[in-house]
């Protein structure tokens, strides 16, 4: 099948902060009849005055998600692709991938990008430094963050590709 022939498909992301998410989400978006859809983009521009701390992100993740989901769905029911770019770096958010597959019943590559802690880190200072980002994240939040992180197992039934470095 070539790209321009290839079912629609729900493309997802899971990796640390800093470990290329969103660049390889452009990569996978730059496909014909793909659209990206971005966590980040959409939070700092609906959210910005409220996302302060961890938690604030959890819930307003949470309101982000209840209120593209159906989006999501009707936007590959009509035949395009999906790159989502939020993170599938817990049970619970890929559990929320998953029933957008289930319902738009379509084909799903989950990229899993397994980057050593240091050079997250490192790209992310660098990220930081540029200003290029929607978001400035220290060290000690990387942690926070790193912490919750579960790669994805066998057992919860996802198309995974892994990119190792």
């Amino acid at each position: 099948m070539t790209d321009v022939t290839r079912a629609p498909t729900l493309y997802l992301l899971c990796g640390k902060i800093g470990a290329g998410k969103s660049t390889l989400a452009r990569r996978l978006a730059s496909r014909p009849a793909t659209l990206l859809i971005s966590e980040d983009h959409w939070t700092s521009t609906l959210f910005a005055d409220e996302l302060r701390t961890i938690d604030d992100y959890g819930r307003l993740s949470a309101r982000l998600r209840a209120a593209v989901a159906p989006h999501i769905v009707d936007i590959l029911q009509k035949g395009l692709s999906v790159v989502l770019d939020f993170p599938a770096n817990t049970e619970r958010q890929r559990a929320w991938m998953r029933s957008l597959i289930d319902l738009a019943g379509v084909p799903h590559e989950l990229h899993h990008l397994d980057v050593p802690d240091e050079l997250c880190r490192r790209r992310l200072r660098q990220r930081n430094a540029r200003g290029e980002h929607q978001f400035q994240v220290s060290d000690q939040e990387f942690d926070q963050f790193t912490r919750h992180f579960v790669p994805p197992g066998p057992d919860e039934g996802f198309n995974v590709i892994v990119h190792a470095l």
